[in-house]
C-alpha cells in the first residue's frame, strides 16, 4: 500500500499523466458559414487569407474574396489513383447537410455531408475526406478586420490557438479511445479516421463498417492503454519545448471492398471526439514560454508557410477558373442590356 502511494506522489510531482479527459477534436456544426455577413461563405473562425500568393496583378477587392476557412462544404474528397475517373472525381464532394429540426439527435445542427462515387468494376477502391487545407497546429487567433484583412490581437500573440477545437488537440500524451458520431445509411463501406501527432507521424484508426441505418457512435479502443497506474513506467520529461504533444485531424477514409457494390456512397458526420491522458496537468504556467521564445511555431512555420503558397497558388488558379466559366446570370444581365 505504501509503494501505491508513492507512486500516485511521483506521478503528481512529475506531472505526466492524467487518466481519461476527453475533448471534442472538431464539430462540423461550428463550421458552418458566417462570413461575410451579408452573403456567408466562409467561416470566420477558421479563416486563412491566400491573397500573399496572388501577386500584384490582382485588385484589392479581388484579393479580398481570397480567403477559404474549413467551412464543411470546402472539405474535399480525393479518390485512390485506380478510382479517380473524372467521372468518379466530380461526383465525389462534400456538402454541408442539416439535421431536421424535430429530429432526436442533434437538432437543427450541422453536419458534414459526404458523397463518394466509387467505380463500379471490382477492385478495392478507398476515398480520403480531407480538409481544403492543412490544419496549422499553432496559428494565431485572426480578427477580420473593417477592410477584411486579417490581423493577430497582440494578446494572442504566439498563443497559437486559432484552431483548437477545429481539429487541433494539444497537451496529448496516450491516446485512450477515438469516437466519431456517424449517421449510416446501410452502406458496407468501412470507415477510418486519421491523425497526425507533434513529430508528423500520422496514424490511421478503423473504426469499422457503416452497415446500419440512424446515428452511431463509432470508437476505436486503444488495446496497449494501461488502466492501472502500478503497471506505468513512470518517468519525467523535460517540459517546454520538448513536451508539447498533440493530435490534429488530417480526415477519414472511406474503404470499398471489390466485392462490394460501387457507384455513389453517402455518408454524415457529426463530430470527433478523443478520451487521452494530459501530458502535462495544466498549460497555464507561471511564464508563457511560447509567447517569449516562439520555438513551437518557428517549427511549423515553413510547413506553414509552404501550405500557404500552394494552397494560395491553388485557389488562385480556381478564382482565375471561376471567372473564365460561363455565368448564365451574368449573360442574361448582357442580353437585357443589349
Amino acid at each position: 500500500m505504501k509503494r501505491f502511494f508513492i507512486l500516485i506522489l511521483v506521478a503528481i510531482i512529475a506531472g505526466t499523466f492524467v487518466f481519461a479527459e476527453e475533448a471534442t477534436l472538431i464539430d462540423f456544426n461550428t463550421l458552418t458559414a458566417d462570413y461575410p455577413a451579408d452573403n456567408p461563405a466562409q467561416n470566420e473562425a477558421t479563416l486563412i487569407d491566400f491573397s500573399t500568393a496572388a501577386g500584384s496583378s490582382f485588385t484589392e477587392e479581388e484579393k479580398a474574396q481570397m480567403k477559404t476557412s474549413l467551412y464543411v462544404e470546402n472539405w474535399e474528397v480525393i479518390l485512390n489513383s485506380s478510382a479517380r475517373s473524372v467521372e468518379n472525381q466530380s461526383r465525389s464532394y462534400t456538402a454541408a447537410a442539416p439535421v431536421r429540426d424535430d429530429a432526436v439527435q442533434y437538432p437543427g445542427e450541422t453536419t458534414l455531408g459526404v458523397r463518394i462515387h466509387f467505380p463500379t468494376e471490382p477492385f478495392n477502391a478507398w476515398g480520403i475526406v480531407q480538409p481544403p487545407f492543412e490544419i496549422p497546429a499553432y496559428s494565431d487567433v485572426k480578427t477580420v478586420n473593417a477592410d477584411g484583412t486579417l490581423s493577430v490581437d497582440p494578446a494572442d500573440q504566439g498563443r497559437g490557438e486559432q484552431f483548437d477545437g477545429y481539429g487541433v488537440l494539444k497537451n496529448v500524451a496516450v491516446v485512450k479511445s477515438i469516437s466519431v458520431n456517424v449517421h449510416g445509411l446501410n452502406f458496407p463501406q468501412g470507415l477510418s479516421v486519421i491523425l497526425q501527432d507533434h513529430e508528423n507521424r500520422e496514424r490511421e484508426y478503423f473504426l469499422g463498417y457503416l452497415d446500419f441505418d440512424g446515428w452511431r457512435t463509432m470508437t476505436w479502443s486503444n488495446p496497449a492503454y494501461i488502466e492501472e497506474v502500478r503497471n506505468r513506467e513512470l518517468r519525467t520529461y523535460p517540459l517546454y519545448p520538448k513536451l508539447a504533444p498533440m493530435v490534429k485531424l488530417v480526415g477519414f477514409r472511406v474503404y470499398r471492398d471489390a466485392a462490394q457494390e460501387g457507384g455513389d456512397f453517402v455518408t454524415y458526420i457529426k463530430d470527433v471526439s478523443v478520451v487521452y491522458d494530459k501530458a502535462v496537468l495544466t498549460l497555464e504556467r507561471d511564464i508563457d514560454d511560447e509567447a517569449i521564445w516562439g520555438i513551437l511555431q518557428q517549427r511549423e512555420e515553413s510547413r506553414r508557410n509552404a501550405e500557404v503558397e500552394r494552397l494560395g497558388n491553388l485557389q488562385v488558379l480556381r478564382y482565375l477558373e471561376s471567372q473564365k466559366m460561363d455565368n448564365p446570370a451574368e449573360r442574361e444581365a448582357e442580353e437585357e442590356q443589349q
